[in-house]
C-alpha cells in the first residue's frame, strides 16, 4: 500500500489517496500496455501503417516534399517530424525513414532515397546529413485527397497542430508492403504480397463481398517477398490466410553449375530478411568446423546488377548434396510465421486474408463518402457564387444603380440582398436548366419570376471587377455554372448508389494497378517441403555387409580393388570368434534396405542409415538401427531403390518353399516391423530376390541339386501367406542355398563350395521343370570341395565378392571363372584355411556399362541377396 499525491488544486482536502499497490501497478502497466500496442508498435488495419509511418508521410507532405520535388536533407525530414508530431529521439525516427527507403525491405518503397540508405548486407546507412529524402510516387497515392476531410485528425502531443489519425490510402498497404513489430504481449508480421495481386482480390471482394478466404487465395496465392525466394507448400499458406496465423518455409534461388567438371553453387536471391554478409560468414564457419564438408570456396560477387555468391566445390563433392546442406544448417531456408495483427477500431485484433481487405474496403467507402460530401459542398458553394454573378450580370444596370447609390460597401450589400432581380428570358431559362437539385436552405433564393441575392453571392458582386461584365465572361460563367452542376449530379448519384460509390473506389484501384503493378518476384511451389536426411547425403555406391550376430556397416566399393583368381584377399570385417561375416550386397545410398528375418518379419532401412566403418571395422548391431524384436534373427537383406506398381518379391526358405508378393505390400514402413511370410517352426527364410513376375527362377541346394521352373507357376500371395514348394528335398541333411532370377539378361549360373571352389555354368543347360521337382544335378560334390555353400546368377563383366565365415573377403572378376557344365567340381576361387568355411557370394554390378543394371532385374542395385552359409 503506498500514497499518491493528488493533483494540486483538486480541492479535494486530503493531500494524498491511499490505494493498492498492486491496483496502481496493474493500472499502470495497462496504460503502458496499451499505449505501445496502439500508438507505436502496430499497424493500423485501414492503411497498414504505425504511426511513426504515418508521421513521417504527413510531415513530408507538409513540406511539400513530393515525389516530383527537388530531395530534401533527411535531417530537415526528421526534424519537423520530432518537432511536430513524433516527440521521440531522431535516430529511431531516421531508421523508420531509412527503412522505408529500402527496396530490400519494402515490396513497393513509400520514399525516394538519395544516397547510402543501407544493404541488404547489414551495413549502416550514412547519418541523415548526408541523405536525401522525397516522397516515392506510390506514397502519393497514400496521401490522396487527404485535404478534403477524407479522414479524422487529432491534436499532435502539445495540441499546438493537427494530424492525421489515419491515411485515405488508394490500396492495401498493409498485405502491399506488410508490417512488423513487437509490442507488449502480442506482436505482429505481415508479409509483403504483390500489389496487382490484392488490387485483383480486392475487386473481386468488392463484387462478391461473400467471397471466402480460400476464394479469394486464387488471387493473392501467397507473399511476394522483395528479395525473391522460394516459398514451398500450401497448408502453411491456407492456416495463415485462413486464421492469421501460420508458418511456410522460404529458400533462397540457388542453382548448381557445372564448371569444368566441378560443381559450383551460385546463389542469387535470399529469403525475406536474410543478412547476405552474415550467412556468407555462417557457411564459413560450417567449413571451418567440418560440419560441412566438400567447399573449397566462397566468393561474394554481388554488384549492382543484383545479387550472386559463388561457392566452389570440391572436384569430388556433388552440388545438390551441399546445396541441401546449407538448406538445412543456414538461413539460406528460413521459416516465416504469419502472424497478422492489426489495430481495428481502437483494438488490436488478429485478422484473416478477408478481414483485412474487408477492413480496407470499409476505409475506402468511408474515405470515398466524405470526399464526395466534401466535393458536393465546394461544388455547391461555387455554383451558389456563379448563379449570384449570372443574376447581377443578367440585371447589370440595376445592379450598378444600387451599388453608385449605397453610401459605403455594407450598405450596398444590404440593398443587393433586398433587391428583386427578375430573371430574363434567357437567364430564366438557365435556371430552369440547371437548377435540377435541392440546395441547403438559404443557398439559393428563387421565386416566380425573380430571385432574390444571399450574403455570399451579394459580397461576390461587390468583389467582381468590370472585366468580367464581357460578354466572354459570362459565357465562361455559364460554361462554369455547367460544369458544376454536372459535377453536384455525379456526386449526389454516388451518395445516393452504393453501386456507384463501390464503382468509384473500383475505378481508383484499377488506375493505381495500371500505375504501379510490377511482375511477382517470389515463387511458390505447391509440395510442401520436407528436408529429409537423405537430401543431405551424397548417391554413391557402397559394399553393405551383415554378420552372423547381426554386425552391419557400409563401405565405398572403391574400398575392395580386384585381384586375380586365387588370391588371398583382404579383411572385410573382424569378427569375434562365434561370428562371421554372413550377408554381403553393393546398394545405393539413397536405397531401401528391407530386412528380414527367420520369423518371418521385415524391417526398413536407408543405406545411408547404416553406419561407416573401415574395412576391418566389425560395424554396428543391426539392432540397434531397427526395432528388431528379442529372438529374431537377420536372415535376409534386400536393397530396393523404390516401390512401384508390377513388381514383386519372391522368397525362398531352406525348407523348399516360394513365395511371390507385390513389393507394395511393403511400401508402408512400421517401426515395429511387418509380416512377410509365415514360416514354420522348423524351416528358415535363406534368400530374397525382386522380381517383374515375368522370369525364370532356379533353386539350388546344399547337396549340389538345382531346379528351373516358370514364375507363372507361382502365384502371388499376401504377406501373411507361406508360400508353395519350389523343390522335393530328398537327400539327408539337403536344403536350398541360393534362388537366381533367370530373365532377358540371361545370367550364368554361379555355383561355389564351402572350400572354395566354384564354377560358372550356361542358364540354358538348366532345362525347365514343373515347380516342386526333384530338380537335375547342380554341382559335383566331393571331400575337396565341399557342399554348395552359395548359388547366384552373374554376367560376363561382372566382378564377384566371396567371404568366409573368418571375415575374408576377395573380390574378383567373373571372367576369369571357368564356364563348366553342371556335374562338375569347379575351380579354386578363394583358398580357405582349416576350419574356414565360405560364407557369402555378392555379384558388383559393372558400373561402366548401364546396361548391367539393365541385365539384373532381380537386384536393381546390382547385387542380389546372398544365400545362407552351411
Amino acid at each position: 500500500m503506498t500514497d499518491v499525491q493528488s493533483p494540486a488544486g483538486t480541492g479535494t482536502g486530503n493531500p494524498h489517496v491511499t490505494v493498492e499497490i498492486e491496483d496502481e501497478m496493474r493500472q499502470s502497466y495497462l496504460d503502458y500496455a496499451m499505449s505501445v500496442i496502439i500508438g507505436r508498435a502496430l499497424p493500423d488495419a485501414r492503411d497498414g501503417l504505425k504511426p511513426v509511418h504515418r508521421r513521417v508521410l504527413f510531415a513530408m507532405h507538409d513540406l511539400g516534399n513530393h515525389y516530383n520535388r527537388a530531395y530534401k536533407k533527411s535531417a530537415r525530414i526528421v526534424g519537423d517530424v520530432i518537432g511536430k508530431y513524433h516527440p521521440h529521439g531522431d535516430q529511431a525516427v531516421y531508421d523508420t525513414l531509412v527503412r522505408m527507403a529500402q527496396d530490400f525491405s519494402m515490396r513497393h518503397p513509400l520514399i525516394d532515397g538519395q544516397g547510402n540508405f543501407g544493404s541488404i548486407d547489414g551495413d549502416s546507412a550514412a547519418a541523415m546529413r548526408y541523405t536525401e529524402v522525397r516522397m516515392a510516387k506510390l506514397s502519393s497515392e497514400m496521401l490522396a485527397d487527404i485535404d478534403k476531410d477524407t479522414v479524422e485528425f487529432g491534436p499532435n502531443y502539445d495540441d499546438s497542430l493537427e494530424e492525421p489519425l489515419v491515411l485515405p490510402t488508394r490500396f492495401p498497404n498493409l498485405l502491399v508492403n506488410g508490417s512488423s513489430g513487437i509490442a507488449v504481449g502480442m506482436a505482429t508480421n505481415v508479409p509483403p504480397h504483390n500489389l496487382s495481386e490484392v488490387i485483383d482480390a480486392t475487386i473481386a471482394f468488392i463484387e462478391r463481398p461473400e467471397m471466402t478466404t480460400q476464394e479469394l487465395r486464387q488471387f493473392v496465392p501467397g507473399p511476394d517477398f522483395p528479395t525473391g525466394g522460394i516459398v514451398y507448400g500450401t497448408s502453411g499458406l491456407h492456416k495463415a490466410y485462413e486464421r492469421g496465423r501460420g508458418i511456410i518455409k522460404v529458400r533462397g534461388q540457388a542453382a548448381v553449375e557445372d564448371v569444368k567438371g566441378r560443381d559450383r553453387i551460385v546463389i542469387t536471391e535470399l529469403p525475406y530478411q536474410v543478412n547476405k554478409a552474415n550467412l556468407v560468414e555462417k557457411i564459413a564457419h560450417l567449413v571451418r568446423d567440418k560440419r560441412i564438408e566438400g567447399i573449397r570456396d566462397i566468393r561474394d560477387e554481388s554488384d549492382r546488377d543484383g545479387m550472386r555468391v559463388v561457392i566452389e566445390c570440391k572436384r569430388d563433392a556433388v552440388g545438390e548434396v551441399l546445396l541441401n546442406q546449407l538448406y538445412s544448417l543456414t538461413a539460406l531456408q528460413s521459416s516465416f510465421g504469419y502472424n497478422m495483427v492489426a489495430i481495428v477500431d481502437g483494438q488490436p485484433r488478429t485478422l484473416s486474408l478477408r478481414e483485412l481487405i474487408h477492413h480496407f474496403v470499409k476505409h475506402r467507402r468511408d474515405v470515398v463518402t466524405r470526399r464526395s460530401r466534401y466535393e458536393l459542398r465546394e461544388a455547391q458553394k461555387r455554383f451558389n457564387v456563379v448563379f449570384g454573378l449570372l443574376a447581377a450580370i443578367d440585371s447589370i444596370d440595376r445592379v450598378i444603380a444600387i451599388i453608385r447609390g449605397a453610401k459605403d460597401q455594407s450598405e450596398a450589400k444590404v440593398q443587393l440582398q433586398d433587391e428583386k432581380f427578375e430573371m430574363g428570358g434567357a437567364f430564366k431559362e438557365l435556371c430552369e436548366r440547371l437548377l435540377t437539385f435541392e440546395y441547403e436552405t438559404g443557398q439559393l433564393a428563387l421565386q416566380h419570376g425573380y430571385t432574390q441575392l444571399n450574403e455570399k453571392q451579394a459580397q461576390a458582386i461587390l468583389d467582381m471587377r468590370l472585366a468580367r461584365l464581357t460578354g466572354l465572361e459570362r459565357d465562361k460563367l455559364i460554361s462554369e455554372a455547367e460544369e458544376l452542376q454536372a459535377t453536384i449530379d455525379r456526386l449526389v448519384a454516388i451518395l445516393n448508389s452504393d453501386e456507384l460509390l463501390l464503382r468509384v473506389i473500383t475505378e481508383e484501384l484499377r488506375v493505381v494497378q495500371g500505375e504501379y503493378t510490377s511482375p511477382r518476384r517470389t515463387a511458390l511451389v505447391a509440395n510442401a517441403l520436407e528436408m529429409t536426411d537423405e537430401d543431405l547425403v551424397a548417391e554413391e555406391e557402397c559394399v553393405v555387409t551383415v554378420s552372423h550376430l547381426g554386425y552391419v556397416k557400409r563401405n565405398p566399393t572403391e574400398l575392395y580393388q580386384a585381384q586375380n583368381r586365387g588370391g588371398r584377399g583382404k579383411t572385410a570385417a573382424t569378427t569375434r570368434d562365434e561370428d562371421f561375416v554372413k550377408r554381403i550386397f553393393v546398394a545405393s545410398t539413397h536405397s531401401y534396405v528391407l530386412v528380414f528375418t527367420d520369423k518371418g518379419k521385415v524391417y526398413w532401412l536407408k543405406v545411408f542409415q547404416i553406419p561407416q566403418g573401415g574395412r576391418a571395422s566389425r560395424g554396428k548391431p543391426i539392432i540397434n538401427l531397427t526395432k528388431i524384436e528379442s529372438g529374431e534373427k537377420v536372415t535376409a537383406v534386400l536393397p530396393v531403390r523404390e516401390f512401384e506398381e508390377g513388381s514383386f518379391l519372391v522368397f525362398a526358405t531352406a525348407k523348399g518353399y516360394i513365395k511371390k508378393t507385390d513389393l507394395m505390400a511393403f511400401a508402408k514402413p512400421r517401426p515395429s516391423g511387418l509380416i512377410a511370410l509365415s514360416i514354420d517352426e522348423d524351416d528358415s527364410l535363406i534368400n530374397v530376390a525382386a522380381t517383374r513376375g515375368q522370369a525364370n527362377i532356379l533353386v539350388g541346394t546344399r547337396m549340389g541339386m538345382a531346379i528351373r521352373f516358370s514364375e507363372d507357376d507361382v502365384r502371388a500371395m499376401g504377406r501373411s501367406a507361406r508360400g508353395v514348394r519350389a523343390i522335393n528335398l530328398k537327400k539327408e541333411g539337403d536344403r536350398v542355398v541360393g534362388m537366381v532370377i533367370l530373365d532377358e539378361a540371361q545370367p550364368n549360373i554361379l555355383s561355389i563350395s564351402e572350400k572354395g571352389y566354384g564354377k560358372r555354368t550356361e542358364g540354358v543347360e538348366y532345362r525347365q521343370q514343373g515347380r516342386g521337382g526333384s530338380g537335375i544335378a547342380n554341382f559335383k560334390l566331393t571331400e575337396k570341395t565341399g557342399a554348395v555353400a552359395s548359388v547366384i546368377g552373374v554376367l560376363p563383366q561382372d566382378d564377384i565378392m566371396v567371404i568366409t565365415d573368418k571375415g575374408i573377403m576377395i573380390r574378383t572378376e567373373v571372367d576369369q571363372i571357368s564356364m563348366m557344365g553342371r556335374s562338375t567340381q569347379g575351380v579354386r576361387i578363394i583358398n580357405v584355411s582349416e576350419g574356414e568355411a565360405v560364407s557369402g557370394l555378392a555379384r558388383l554390378a559393372d558400373t561402366s556399362s548401364e546396361s548391367a543394371d539393365a541385365e539384373a532385374p532381380q537386384d536393381s542395385e546390382g547385387a542380389e541377396a546372398p544365400s545362407s552359409d552351411s
